[in-house]
């Protein structure tokens, strides 16, 4: 029998909840009760080491608060992230947290606003070196700076450059060096490719691919870009209204899409054989997170809804080995 590959990173049931209520003055003249919203509500995913989740979703599915709660960015409100083993958010806050932060490292959405204009790529790329305290001599920084650039295809002699004399890929190229500097396992990538030209975005994306074979890391990586995520990952979770809709394989989730939004998303990518054909463009608005439906947050666009969909709220099931939240799928209606 062969061994059981235990998952690098394990999330479970992590939630996230922000109180965006007016101000107490406003609330007492007004009348209002507080006003929450549940950005993340109860996700759920397995990572094994050297694989590729992708998270994909429309714009304010929640896919950002997941890689900011990952990093411990956030405290979650509810649920937990286990990584190699140990409790993630609680070892952030003790004196191991400094530790762990080395081992899991974050690129960034937008590479013209996560680097600091003021400081020289030397500095930015050097300041996890000193911060962790790996390298502490000058010479010793200046060639370990030398070489990360290198291995993002970038040249030692960028070094004492500022951020506004490179384009938007060679910045993005920097944030992933700066990513790597203390040598991390895991790499929470959030959208790291969405601010770049189609040209750029193969460039990194291949950067990516290359150094996650030469260094084993690990990726979440989230995007709304389903092109993209064919071409970086293992697995896919769908992301809808803060939750979880489908998780599969990537040749799955491609090849025979379950849950109604996934094959809405899908419906509306250009495909290069089917150039006569019409595309189905993805229908209706996401709802008022604030004030989210009842039952299956789907059930307004989903041309499956029935009385049970907007009543009663669907669970993540396992059907023939893949994850999906759906009553229509659970009862055999598509």
């Amino acid at each position: 029998m062969s061994a059981v590959v235990k998952p690098l990173v394990t999330v479970n049931d992590i939630a996230m909840t922000f109180d965006v209520s007016p101000s107490l003055l406003t609330r007492v003249i007004e009348r209002q009760p507080k006003l929450f919203l549940h950005a993340v509500d109860g996700v759920s995913f397995e990572i094994e080491k050297g694989k590729t989740l992708a998270l994909v979703g429309e714009s304010g599915c929640g896919k950002s608060t997941v890689a900011k709660l990952m990093v411990g960015l956030y405290q979650p409100t509810r649920g937990n992230m286990t990584f190699d083993g140990v409790d993630a958010h609680a070892t952030y806050k003790g004196p191991a947290g400094l530790a762990l932060r080395q081992r899991i490292q974050m690129i960034f959405q937008d590479p013209y606003a996560s680097l600091n204009p003021r400081w020289i790529v030397e500095d930015i790329i050097g300041e996890p070196l000193k911060e962790h305290g790996i390298i502490t001599g000058a010479a010793e920084l200046k060639a370990k700076v030398g070489e990360l650039l290198k291995s993002v295809g970038l040249s030692p002699l960028d070094g004492p450059k500022y951020p506004h004399q490179f384009s938007g890929g060679q910045r993005q190229r920097i944030s992933i060096a700066r990513a790597l500097a203390t040598n991390p396992e895991f790499l929470v990538c959030d959208e790291p490719t969405s601010a770049l030209d189609v040209s750029v975005q193969a460039q990194v994306l291949n950067i990516m691919k290359d150094l996650q074979k030469k260094r084993g890391l690990t990726y979440l990586f989230i995007s709304h870009n389903l092109a993209v995520v064919r071409h970086v990952s293992d697995s896919v979770g769908v992301m809808y209204l803060g939750r979880l809709v489908e998780l599969a394989d990537k040749q799955s989730l491609f090849a025979t899409p379950r849950h109604p939004y996934t094959r809405m998303l899908l419906d509306a990518i250009p495909k290069m054989h089917d150039t006569g054909r019409a595309r189905t463009a993805v229908q209706g608005e996401v709802p008022n997170p604030l004030n989210p439906p009842t039952g299956c947050a789907f059930n307004p666009r989903c041309p499956h809804a029935d009385d049970r969909c907007r009543t009663e709220r669907p669970a993540l099931l396992s059907l023939h080995g893949i994850k999906v939240a759906c009553h229509a799928v659970e009862e055999r209606r598509i």
